[in-house]
């Protein structure tokens, strides 16, 4: 186990294995988000109070699920990088700062979209959007905070503190519904007890669910991948990859 840890802290090792990673998983990721989104819009059934606007959701509860997941990546990235100073983990916060800000701007506009025709407006100041909201601050204050500071050791742990300190906004998010009184709807699928949802919208759901992992993932290590070459680039290995062609 800490050999395996020993090797993600290898900005080399990291780079080579993220490479062969992204060969196999982008492509299952994009096949599994197409069939998951073709599946939900062309061969479910209209939903009884809400009709066709429903389908929505097979791309806003994925960005929102994974953008508070992401969210969570750049937190405990952050807090090892302030324990252990592991310049990968400095990496990886920030290089998911902006696949998560992306994630949860998809998620309020399709929030939106579907809000209009359901709620007769596009926002409302409801507890859980504006904690999604809050959510979008968060992860552009961590971009502009890194950018603002010329010392960027500094820079990473002053993000680190603040991605810490954003977590308190996560279980709100998830129970803001449930703590006040909230004109979006509960959760459809629970972990615990019968799920609301019937199966034949779940399963293609639970599909696109799992595809937007898969391409949160996937933006991740692309990001990582470029910020390393950007650090390393005067090291021995980064000058005999581009020697290399690779």
């Amino acid at each position: 186990m800490w050999s395996f840890f020993h090797k993600l802290g290898s900005p080399p090792w990291l780079y080579r294995i993220s490479g062969s990673i992204l060969r196999w998983l982008l492509p299952l990721a994009v096949l599994g988000l197409v069939v998951g989104v073709l599946w939900g819009l062309l061969y479910t059934a209209p939903d009884f109070r809400q009709g066709n606007s429903y389908r929505i959701m097979y791309i806003h509860v994925p960005a929102a699920v994974v953008a508070l997941a992401g969210y969570y990546v750049m937190a405990i990235a952050g807090a090892i990088n302030l324990i252990w100073r592991m310049k990968i983990a400095d990496v990886a916060m920030l290089a998911a700062a902006p696949v998560g800000a992306a994630l949860t701007f998809v998620a309020l506009v399709t929030g939106a979209i579907w809000g209009k025709p359901t709620w007769g407006t596009w926002w409302v100041w409801d507890a859980r959007i504006t904690s999604m909201l809050i959510l979008l601050f968060l992860y552009l204050g961590v971009i502009a905070l890194y950018e603002a500071y010329d010392n960027k050791t500094a820079a990473s742990r002053a993000c680190a503190v603040l991605a810490l300190v954003g977590t308190v906004n996560i279980p709100i998010i998830y129970k803001s519904v449930d703590w006040w009184y909230s004109l979006h709807q509960p959760a459809s699928i629970k972990f615990t007890g019968g799920s609301t949802i019937d199966p034949s919208m779940l399963y293609p759901l639970l599909l696109c669910i799992v595809s937007f992992y898969a391409l949160f993932t996937c933006a991740l290590l692309a990001n990582m991948r470029v910020a390393i070459l950007d650090r390393e680039r005067r090291t021995g290995w980064v000058q005999r990859l581009v020697e290399e062609g690779g």
